[in-house]
């Protein structure tokens, strides 16, 4: 009798926030998880925060999972920065895929889990959801404690009279007008451009008000 060896497949999920910030140094997992056997049968790449759930490239991903699939990413940050009730919905619609996280920082027990039986079983599920959830909340609060320095450091330089604003992107900008121009919808447009909807309505709507200006 032969032994069949089980194909391990992964889906690597790369993230950043802005454009301004370089998917390559996550890329090292990549290399990581072939040599930890796994098949790559996708990677996702996306410049979007992680406090938004409406990212095209993770939807995609979650859309593509099947039974058995191993969602990799660098942090679980990377993941998500969501509120925890949130969070935990998107790790949920993982879950229910039948896929699962493998993530530095976040220990894994469901396999252990799921060949014990009875309490030892219920423990470790239980154990597996406190310390996924404890990940979740410091990736949050991270990102809160990132934002409120933000804030605190831009009110320091009005009040200084040193703070002039985000720069504009203006490659961005003019890849919206130049989509939007030729009848894309707003969330291809997004899409194709690299950013969020609302940026999408926000620099279209400019655009409208400036051209009609002009004429």
């Amino acid at each position: 009798m032969h032994n069949t060896a089980i194909l391990k497949v992964a889906r690597v999920y790369l993230r950043v926030s802005t454009d301004e910030q370089d998917l390559k140094r996550q890329e090292s997992i990549i290399d990581q998880a072939k040599t930890d056997g796994f098949y790559i049968a996708g990677i996702y790449r996306e410049k979007a925060s992680g406090a938004r759930a409406d990212r095209p490239e993770l939807l995609r991903m979650i859309g593509e999972l099947q039974p058995g699939d191993t969602v990799i990413a660098e942090r679980i940050d990377r993941i998500s920065r969501l509120p925890l009730n949130e969070a935990e919905k998107l790790v949920a619609a993982i879950r229910a895929k039948g896929a699962r996280l493998a993530v530095p920082g976040v220990v894994d027990l469901s396999e252990l889990a799921a060949t014990s039986e009875g309490s030892a079983r219920i423990v470790l599920e239980a154990v597996q959801e406190m310390l996924l959830k404890l990940a979740l909340q410091m990736a949050r609060d991270d990102f809160e404690t990132r934002r409120e320095r933000q804030k605190q450091g831009i009110e320091l330089a009005k009040r200084d009279g040193k703070y002039a604003g985000r720069p504009v992107n203006t490659v961005i900008h003019e890849r919206i007008v130049l989509l939007r121009s030729k009848k894309h919808s707003i969330a291809e447009t997004a899409k194709l451009a690299g950013c969020s909807q609302s940026q999408v309505k926000r620099v279209w709507a400019i655009h409208k008000i400036s051209s009609s200006v002009t004429t």
